[in-house]
């Protein structure tokens, strides 16, 4: 596609020192269509024997978006730059596909992968003595930040990825045309209380960003609202 357009992408954030660095995913084509899901959160059961509120709820709802991302690595070849389509010439899109697979894959904890871990656990640095009841940090998957223009940049976490092969080079059999069935789950601030450090605060400060316009545009639908329900109603 010719000319400059908007792309859409996935950005990770691994825990470093001092600020965390990001791997950027950008979609080599948008995907043309996308599914936005929504489930309601769960309903409050209240305690046993006691009247509760039938309408009380648990939670925020869950959010999710799905869509399919193409790729080609002629088209990437095609477009000039060197040291990318030397990658493309060289290993197809196996570099793409390994940054998308490495979404689904928990990163060190920080202090230094199994070594801080191992630090950690015998308590070396923070006393004289090893603590046995001190537990080796928990790896988790990697802070993403899934960015859809200026109006849609929310942290998620990969729930699913399906790749499908279809095209290969003659010669390595690399390959060379791709589709990735990507299903996403926005995190909420009750989730990303548990990222500590500077992910935490970028990932929550992406959350309120997305739903302070969500509730600004809601609001702005009043105008649309006050006008459509005059011929609604029997007065």
């Amino acid at each position: 596609m010719s000319g400059f357009y908007l792309k859409g992408g996935l950005i990770e954030f691994t825990e470093s020192f001092p600020l965390p660095i990001p791997n950027v995913v950008i979609f080599q084509y948008n995907p043309e269509t996308m599914t936005h899901g929504w489930t309601p959160a769960t309903t409050n059961p209240g305690t046993p024997g006691q009247s509760s509120n039938p309408l009380a709820i648990t939670g925020q709802p869950t959010e999710t978006f799905s869509f399919t991302l193409a790729m080609d690595s002629n088209d990437t070849i095609a477009d000039g730059n060197a040291v990318v389509a030397g990658l493309a010439e060289v290993s197809g899109l196996y570099t793409r596909l390994a940054a998308l697979e490495m979404l689904l894959f928990p990163t060190a904890p920080p202090g230094g992968g199994l070594i801080g871990s191992v630090t950690a656990a015998l308590g070396i640095g923070g006393s004289s003595s090893p603590s046995p009841t001190q537990q080796v940090p928990a790896a988790q998957l990697p802070t993403v930040l899934f960015v859809w223009g200026p109006g849609r940049i929310v942290p998620v976490r990969v729930t699913a990825l399906s790749i499908t092969e279809k095209l290969y080079d003659a010669t390595l059999l690399n390959p060379i045309h791709v589709e990735a069935q990507m299903t996403l789950k926005v995190l909420t601030q009750d989730e990303l209380k548990y990222v500590d450090g500077p992910l935490g605060t970028l990932a929550n400060m992406a959350y309120s960003y997305s739903q302070g316009l969500r509730e600004a545009l809601a609001i702005a639908n009043l105008a649309n609202a006050l006008t459509s329900i005059v011929g609604m109603l029997p007065v």
